[in-house]
């Protein structure tokens, strides 16, 4: 895999993007949550399956909690592929200093 350095920065991008809404979940946890139920309660609504969404959110102590856990496992997997990038990246391009 040889990433350019625009697929690169991309990547870091979206990677920040999910970075932010984490933190949002776990020291904003309130304005979070009123921010994705508002949202999804809004009418008109554009989600298709909006009922199951608030139907998830209902329970908001359940809802934060499964959130968190899978947020775990979704930082470390972006930090992971993060990484991975960066270092085929470097690898690729003569950067690591060998």
């Amino acid at each position: 895999m040889q990433p350019s350095l625009g697929f690169v920065i991309l990547f870091l991008l979206f990677s920040l993007l999910f970075l932010s809404n984490s933190y949002k979940l776990w020291f904003k946890t309130e304005e979070y949550y009123q921010s994705i139920y508002n949202s999804i309660a809004r009418e008109p609504s554009i989600y298709p399956f909006r009922d199951f969404f608030l139907r998830r959110l209902e329970n908001k102590q359940n809802w934060i909690f499964w959130q968190k856990v899978f947020s775990l496992f979704g930082v470390a997997a972006v930090l992971a592929a993060d990484v991975l990038v960066v270092a085929a990246f470097v690898v690729n391009n003569g950067l690591s200093g060998q």
